[in-house]
This record gives C-alpha cells, sequence and structure tokens, in this order.
C-alpha cells in the first residue's frame, strides 16, 4: 500500500455487489472516454449512456468497446427504453441491445405511464437477455408519490428479476427522491430503507451534498448513481474519509 493510513473504512473491492458507483455518460468523446478510464476505472462499477445519446453518439461501437476493453458494464439510458416501447418497438430494443452486445438494460418509466405489472412484465422478459436494472419514480416533478408506493413498487419489480431498483433523481438531482432545491427527502428514503435492503437500491446523487447525505446514512458503500466522469475521484476519496466532508467520520466510528 503507497498510502499507509489507518482508521479508513473496509471499502467493498471490485467485482463488488454494494458501494457501486454508476457514472453517467453524457457524451465523452472516445478520446475523453480513454483518458478517464485510464485514471477512474478502478473506482467505476457500471456506466449509463444518458437518456437517448446513444442515438447520437457517433462511433459508438468504437466507443463500447473501449468500455469493454476494461471490462467495464454498460447500458442505455432507460429514456431510450422507454421511446421504443412508446412507439411499440420493444422487441426492436431487444434486438438493438443484442447487436450492440449491451447486456445490461435499464427499464424506466419515468417519462411515460406505463401500469405497474406490465412494466414488471418487461422486467421479467428482460431477465432472459442479460441483467435489469429499473428504475423507480418520475421525471414530472409534480408527481409525488407517497412512500408506501416506492416500497410496493421496488418491492415488485426485485421479484419480478431487477438486480437493482434505482431511485429516480434526474441527472440534476432534483425531482424524485429530492425536493426541487436538491435537497433529499429525509422520510422517503429513510422508510424506504425499512423495507428495501440498501444494497439493493442505487441512490441516483449527482450533487455532492447528495452523495455525503447517504454516506453518512449508509457508509463507505452507498450505491450511488448519475456520477458525472469528472467527479468519481473526487467521490470515491469522499467515501473513504480523505475529503473535508468526510474527514472524521470514521475517525469518530473508531476512537
Amino acid at each position: 500500500m503507497s498510502f499507509p493510513l489507518s482508521q479508513l473504512p473496509d471499502r467493498n473491492a471490485k467485482p463488488r455487489n454494494s458501494g457501486l458507483t454508476m457514472v453517467m455518460d453524457k457524451g465523452l468523446s472516445i478520446q475523453d472516454l480513454k483518458n478517464f478510464l485510464s485514471i477512474a476505472s478502478p473506482h467505476v462499477d457500471m456506466v449509463k449512456l444518458g437518456f437517448g445519446t446513444a442515438v447520437v453518439t457517433p462511433n459508438l461501437r468504437e466507443k463500447l468497446e473501449v468500455y469493454r476493453s476494461y471490462e467495464m458494464p454498460i447500458y442505455f439510458g432507460g429514456t431510450l427504453f422507454e421511446a421504443f416501447l412508446i412507439r411499440n418497438q420493444f422487441d426492436d430494443y431487444i434486438n438493438v441491445c443484442r447487436d450492440f452486445g449491451v447486456s445490461y438494460m435499464e427499464v424506466s418509466d419515468g417519462s411515460i405511464t406505463i401500469p405497474h405489472s406490465e412494466k414488471c412484465g418487461y422486467i421479467e422478459k428482460l431477465t432472459k437477455h442479460g441483467v435489469v436494472l429499473s428504475e423507480v419514480g418520475s421525471k414530472d416533478a409534480t408527481h409525488i408519490m407517497p412512500p408506501y408506493k416506492w416500497i410496493e413498487y421496488m418491492k415488485a419489480e426485485l421479484e419480478a428479476g431487477s438486480s437493482y431498483v434505482i431511485a429516480e433523481a434526474r441527472e440534476a438531482g432534483n425531482v424524485g427522491i429530492y425536493r426541487g432545491t436538491g435537497e433529499v427527502r429525509e422520510g422517503l428514503v429513510q422508510e424506504i430503507l425499512t423495507q428495501i435492503p440498501g444494497e439493493r437500491i442505487i441512490w441516483e446523487a449527482p450533487q455532492k451534498a447528495q452523495q455525503l447525505y447517504f454516506l453518512q446514512l449508509l457508509g463507505c458503500n452507498a450505491n450511488l448513481g448519475n456520477i458525472a466522469p469528472n467527479e468519481v475521484i473526487a467521490l470515491e476519496a469522499m467515501r473513504i474519509g480523505l475529503r473535508g466532508d468526510t474527514f472524521m467520520l470514521y475517525l469518530e466510528k473508531t476512537n
């Protein structure tokens, strides 16, 4: 170990089932991607090609090959799934994922309305083709779900075959589990955690204050998503108490 610091938390090592960092790629160039992975890949567990950016990304196959060279799981954003679904092209979505060699798939209903039993049916079908992540919550800030609905939907989607449920926040972190200001809806989060195992939830947390909240609540191995590529190293330092925000967090626990 290059830096023999004591009193660091027990950070799960890759490949890991909890403590995940999910990064949102909103259009990195191939060169930018190579630079990013050269420094950050040890701390990234999966990458989402945000919303529908895959459709308009030049040289997409070449870009995906760069990710594969690092054995990095990637998936298309849930908005792309919804774009296929609203056009009655579910089978085409499966074929596109297969064609591009994408074996992680996100099922969401943040932009369209899908009966929940139908959404769970799509999850079940996609588990035959790869790893399924499902997102709970709406991108519409006026659509407020009570906690019991979040719990009901998360339970049903995990039972349908989702490996993880994603708590919606959008790329800005201002809907779903957050208020419009970005403040965490703490009562909602804590009620969810009474019924759903934290290790099965990926909390979208693009803002530093949101990341800090979940690290303080759940520890260094909280699953965090929608992380910007240029924030990965800073987040990893914060996870283990090497950033001012968490500097005393683990020292206090071990003294």
